[in-house]
C-alpha cells in the first residue's frame, strides 16, 4: 500500500471521518462502478453499485455527499502517465482528500462477501441477497476494510457492522455542476454563509439530522409514495404544536454518536409518549421502533454502573472530572480509594496555592491546562511587583501583558502524584465500562435503528420548522409541473421584501420554455427556483408557492453561463432536452420562432417597463420580475449598449441595417400558416383532453362545466383554425 497522490488533508466543519473506496470494471465492463465507504466514528459501511457514462458524474455526486477523508483505488488505475479517465476526474474534482492506492489483489469480491457475512449485524443481513452478484462493490468493500484494518492495526468485532446497499435506482441524479449552479450546499458569492438550499432548510437539532439533510438534497427521492409518507408527517408535525415542541425538545438532546451512551442516561422514558398518539404511518413506525424493550433492558443496565449526572462538558477540567466520576461508587473499592485520593491531591493543590498567595501577598489563583496540568496564575499591574521580579520560588514563568503564567517544584510533584493517580482511575474505569459494554453488547444493535429515527425525526422537524417562517405549500405530484405564485426560497431568505411571485405551467405537450428578457430581468433566477422547488418537493419538504403539482425527475440538469465543458456536457444535455421538462432562457430571440414548427414549445418573458428619467433626460428600465406569455419585445439589447459606448456611428448604424435585413428574412421564412395554427391547436387542446383523464378529481357536474369552457377556449382563440378546417370538410 502506498500513496499516490497526496493532498493537503485540511479538515472541514464537519471534520471528514469517511473513508472510501472506488473501483472501476475493466474491458467491456468499463463504466460499471463499485463503491464502499465507511464512517470511522461510527460502525456502518455502504455500498453502491452503478453504471456511469463517461463524465462519471454520478461517481462525483456519490463522493460529494460521501465527502471523504481518503479515497483508496487500485494501483492500477492510478499509474503514473497512464492513470485512467476516472482517477483524473476524482483527484481534480477532491484536491483536500488523500488519495491511497492498493495493490488490485485485495479488490476480491470472494473476500468481500466473506467479510459482509462475518461482520454485518442480524438486524440487516438482507443486504446478502442485494449484493451477492454486484462484483464490484464486493472488490470495493474488501479493499477497503483491509487497508482500514492496516491503519488502525484492529479488526471489526463479528456480527458488529450496519452494512447497507444503495443503488442509484432509488434516488435522483443532480451532477456536480449543477449542485454549484444551485447553490444547494454552497453559496458561490461567499462560501462562509449559509444563502443556500440547505441553509434554507437546515433546523436540524443533531449531526446525524444534518447529515440525512444533506444526502437527501443531494439524492432526491423518486419513489411518489415515500415522498408522501414525509410530507403526511411534515403535515402532522405543523398541525399539533404539542407534538412538534415536544418532539425538538427530545431531539435537541441527542448529541452524535460518539456521546450516544451518555446522553441515553439523561432522557427520561416518559418522552417517547411525545410520539404516542401520531396518526401517520411513518410516525407510528418510528414510535414502535422506540417501543424496542431492549433500550429499557441497555438503560437500566447502564443506570447501574454510571453515574445520572455523566455527561460531555466542554472545557478539559470539566471532561476530566467527568471521566474521574462518571462510574457509580461502592462498583469498585479500589476505584473509589483511587477518587478520594485524587479529591485530596487537588484540594492539596488548591491549599498550597492559597497559602503561597498569603505568603507573598499576591493575587494568586489556580488554574488548569490539558498540557501543563495545575498551574498557577496571577493577573497584576507592575507596582504590585518589587522590581518587577517574582519570587525565586517560582519557575516556568511566562508574561502577557499583566498576566502572569509559573509553576513552583512542589506544584510539578503534586501534579506528577495527580497524574499517577488519574492513570489508576481512568484504568479502572475502562475495565468497569467494557465490562458493561459486554454486558450489553447483544442488546446494543437497536441503537442504529435509533439513530436512523433520531436523523430522520430530525430532517422533517427542519422541513416543519421552515415552514412556520414562511408560506410555503404541500406539493402534490402528478404528470404536470404546476407552481402558482411560487418564489425563489434562498432568495426570500436574503431580500428585504418578499421574491415577486410568478405562475409555472409545463405539460409533456408544452415541455420546452423559451424564456427571454434583458440582461437582470430574472430569468436564471426563475431558472433555479423551479429547480430547487422540485429538490424540495422531491425530499418531502413544502415548497414556497400557494399551490404546487411536480412530475417526479428522475435527473435534473442545469447549464448556466458559457463556462460549461461543452465536449463533456453537451451530449448528455441534448439527450435530456429531449425527454425532459426543459426551460431555457437566451438573448437568441430568433430561437423563439421554432414554435411555430414544433407544437411542445412554448415561448414566455421577463416583463419590464421604460420609465422617463426626466432629470437626464434619458429612458430607464423598470424591472418587473414577472413572467408573461410570447417572447420578449426587448429587442438589439448589444445595438443599444453599443449606441452608449464609445464605438463610432458608423458601425452602429451598418450593424442596425444588417440587423434588419435578418429580421426580414427570418419573418418571412418562418411565417406560420393558418394549417399550422390549426395543428397547433389541435395538439394543446389534446395534451389537455389527457391531462384531464389522467389527473381530474372533479365530481362529472364539473368536469362537464370544465370541458365545455375548454372548448369554448378552444372556439374563441384559434378561429382561423375552425375556418381551415371547415373548408377541408367541404
Amino acid at each position: 500500500m502506498g500513496h499516490s497522490a497526496t493532498s493537503s488533508s485540511a479538515v472541514s466543519a464537519h471534520s471528514p471521518s469517511v473513508i472510501v473506496a472506488v473501483v472501476e470494471g475493466r474491458g467491456l465492463a468499463r463504466g460499471e462502478i463499485g463503491m464502499a465507504s465507511i464512517d470511522l466514528k461510527s460502525p456502518q459501511i455502504i455500498l453502491s453499485q452503478f453504471a456511469d457514462n463517461t463524465t462519471y458524474a454520478k461517481v462525483i455526486t456519490k463522493l460529494k455527499i460521501l465527502s471523504p477523508l481518503e479515497i483508496i483505488m487500485s494501483n492500477t488505475a492510478c499509474v503514473v502517465g497512464n492513470s485512467t479517465k476516472l482517477f483524473t476526474l476524482i483527484t481534480e474534482n477532491f484536491k483536500n482528500v488523500n488519495f491511497t492506492t492498493v495493490q488490485r489483489k485485495y479488490f476480491n469480491e470472494t473476500k468481500g462477501l466473506e467479510y459482509i457475512e462475518q461482520l454485518c449485524i442480524t438486524e440487516f443481513n438482507t443486504v446478502l441477497m442485494e449484493v451477492q452478484s454486484k462484483y464490484y462493490c464486493l472488490a470495493a468493500v474488501a479493499a477497503l476494510l483491509k487497508y482500514v484494518e492496516f491503519i488502525q492495526n484492529s479488526v471489526y468485532a463479528p456480527k458488529s457492522l450496519k452494512i447497507c446497499f444503495q443503488g442509484s435506482e432509488q434516488t435522483a441524479m443532480i451532477d456536480s455542476s449543477s449542485t454549484q449552479n444551485l447553490e444547494l450546499l454552497i453559496n458561490n458569492q461567499d462560501s462562509r454563509n449559509n444563502h443556500t438550499l440547505f441553509g434554507v432548510l437546515n433546523y436540524t437539532k443533531t449531526p446525524g439530522g444534518s447529515r440525512r439533510l444533506r444526502s437527501n438534497i443531494l439524492e432526491p427521492l423518486i419513489d411518489v409514495e415515500t415522498i408522501n409518507m414525509r410530507l403526511d408527517c411534515v403535515q402532522e408535525l405543523l398541525q399539533d404544536e404539542e407534538l412538534f415542541f415536544g418532539l425538538q425538545s427530545v431531539i435537541a438532546r441527542f448529541l452524535d454518536t460518539e456521546q450516544l451512551l451518555s446522553v441515553l442516561v439523561q432522557i427520561p422514558k416518559q418522552d417517547t409518549i411525545t410520539l404516542k398518539n401520531c396518526n401517520t404511518p411513518l410516525l407510528r413506525a418510528y414510535y414502535g421502533s422506540l417501543e424496542d424493550k431492549r433500550f429499557v433492558i441497555i438503560l437500566d443496565k447502564i443506570k447501574t454502573v454510571i453515574n445520572d449526572d455523566a455527561r460531555y462538558m466542554k472545557g478539559c477540567l470539566n471532561m476530566r472530572t467527568q471521566k474521574c466520576y462518571a462510574v457509580r461508587s461502592n462498583i469498585n473499592e479500589f476505584l473509589d480509594i483511587a477518587r478520594r485520593t485524587y479529591t485530596e491531591i487537588v484540594d492539596d493543590i488548591a491549599g498550597m496555592i492559597s497559602q503561597l498567595a498569603e505568603k507573598y501577598s499576591l493575587p494568586l489563583r489556580t488554574s488548569f491546562s490539558s498540557v501543563r496540568g495545575f498551574f498557577i496564575q496571577m493577573t497584576t499591574d507592575c507596582t504590585t511587583l518589587p522590581n518587577d521580579q517574582l519570587p525565586s520560588e517560582f519557575i516556568k514563568i511566562s508574561k502577557v501583558k499583566n498576566s502572569y503564567s509559573f509553576t513552583s517544584a512542589d506544584l510539578i510533584k503534586m501534579n506528577e502524584r495527580c497524574q499517577e493517580s488519574l492513570r489508576e482511575i481512568y484504568h479502572m474505569t475502562y475495565m468497569i465500562v467494557c465490562k458493561l459494554l459486554s454486558e450489553i453488547y447483544e442488546h446494543i444493535h437497536c441503537l442504529h435503528k435509533l439513530s436512523d429515527t433520531v436523523s430522520m425525526l430530525d430532517m422533517l422537524l427542519s422541513f416543519a420548522h421552515a415552514c412556520t417562517l414562511s408560506d410555503y405549500v404541500r406539493p402534490e405530484f402528478t404528470d404536470t409541473l404546476a407552481i402558482k405564485h411560487g418564489w425563489h426560497p434562498i432568495l426570500e431568505k436574503i431580500s428585504v421584501e418578499k421574491p415577486v411571485a410568478n405562475n409555472t405551467y409545463i405539460t409533456e405537450g408544452s415541455n420546452f420554455f423559451i424564456i427571454t428578457g434583458p440582461n437582470m430581468s430574472g430569468k436564471s433566477t426563475y431558472l433555479k427556483q423551479i429547480a430547487l422547488c422540485q429538490i424540495m418537493a422531491q425530499i418531502g419538504s413544502y415548497v414556497p408557492a400557494e399551490y404546487a403539482s411536480f412530475r417526479i425527475a428522475e435527473q435534473i440538469f442545469t447549464r448556466i453561463s458559457t463556462d460549461d465543458d461543452i465536449e463533456t456536457n453537451s451530449s448528455t444535455f441534448m439527450k435530456e432536452m429531449k425527454e425532459a421538462f426543459t426551460l431555457f432562457a437566451t438573448h437568441f430571440l430568433e430561437l423563439c420562432h421554432i414554435d411555430v414548427l414544433y407544437p411542445n414549445v412554448e415561448n414566455v418573458h421577463f416583463e419590464v417597463q421604460h420609465v422617463k428619467n426626466t432629470s437626464r433626460n434619458k429612458e430607464a428600465i423598470l424591472y418587473t420580475y414577472k413572467l408573461s406569455k410570447g417572447f420578449t419585445e426587448e429587442k438589439n439589447y448589444g445595438l443599444k449598449a453599443a449606441e452608449v459606448s464609445s464605438l463610432p456611428s458608423s458601425i452602429v448604424m451598418d450593424a442596425k441595417e444588417i440587423t434588419s435585413q435578418i429580421t426580414r428574412q427570418i419573418l418571412q421564412s418562418q411565417r406560420s400558416t393558418p394549417e399550422m395554427e390549426r395543428q397547433r391547436a389541435v395538439y394543446h387542446l389534446a395534451t389537455r383532453l389527457i391531462q384531464t383523464a389522467r389527473n381530474s378529481q372533479l365530481d362529472p357536474d364539473s368536469l362537464r362545466t370544465y370541458l365545455s369552457n375548454l372548448k369554448k377556449k378552444y372556439e374563441a382563440d384559434f378561429p382561423r383554425a375552425e375556418q381551415v378546417s371547415g373548408n377541408s370538410e367541404e
